[in-house]
């Protein structure tokens, strides 16, 4: 049977004490095309999966399918998410992707437990960064033209870059998260986004959600915009091993 996978998550947090030898169904909780949800047990931990049927169930609808069963996991116990679309084609493949990771799932999971994922998107409106904003098209030609726009196109990246930089110190500072992922990008507006993503303790996330006030009124020429808590989607390890029949 193959199998569509959600995330690893710590048996005990579904089973108790109890460790189940079989795939065990997680009451009132569907999936992708609305498919019953397990538990798919490997020693310590839990596969949370459903039935896989075919390609047509990953449409758009089943990318909120996929985040709401990591969500509903998630008020429950430490997750760890897989990729949306992720398929083991047989019980052996599943089995052996987490042997082949367990290593790193049991030292992600001790790292995450108790732990939240806080997202912020800063538009900046700064009109000082209106020019460096603009894109800068290098030209066919070569020589001193070329070098020329090259020099302007890479002095605006580096004013992006600096703004950026200080921006996400100073949000830093506001927040004081336990980790943290950044990144930047131009807008259709010409405004630029920059995307930060939080990682924090859960006891700290009242803490965390009163300082957006404060954080808004310091931040000028900035429009900020917070969610949370989510599963810790950005601090996920960088590199698993794969195998043969996973996608």
């Amino acid at each position: 049977m193959a199998w569509y996978a959600y995330c690893i998550t710590e048996q005990q947090a579904f089973q108790g004490t109890t460790r189940a030898r079989r795939p065990f169904p997680i009451e009132n909780l569907h999936g992708v095309n609305n498919t019953q949800v397990f538990g798919y047990p490997s020693g310590d931990f839990a596969v949370i999966v459903s039935e896989y049927v075919s390609i047509g169930q990953l449409t758009q609808q089943a990318v909120v399918e996929h985040a709401r069963v990591i969500g509903a996991c998630f008020e429950r116990t430490t997750v760890l998410p897989f990729r949306f679309g992720t398929v083991f084609d047989s019980d052996d493949s599943m089995r052996k992707a987490v042997r082949a990771n367990r290593k790193q799932f049991t030292a992600s999971v001790d790292r995450l437990r108790g732990k939240a994922e806080m997202h912020l998107k800063l538009v900046v409106k700064d009109g000082s960064l209106r020019e460096a904003m603009t894109d800068i098209e290098l030209p066919n030609s070569v020589g001193g033209e070329y070098l020329s726009t090259l020099r302007v196109k890479a002095s605006r990246q580096r004013e992006r870059q600096t703004k950026a930089r200080a921006l996400s110190t100073q949000v830093n500072k506001l927040f004081h998260p336990l980790e943290e992922e950044i990144s930047c990008r131009r807008i259709e507006t010409g405004a630029m986004l920059i995307d930060i993503a939080h990682l924090i303790e859960h006891k700290s996330i009242e803490k965390y959600q009163n300082r957006y006030a404060s954080a808004a009124s310091q931040l000028k020429g900035c429009e900020l915009n917070l969610s949370g808590p989510w599963p810790p989607y950005h601090f996920m390890p960088g590199k698993l091993r794969t195998i043969v029949g996973q996608s």
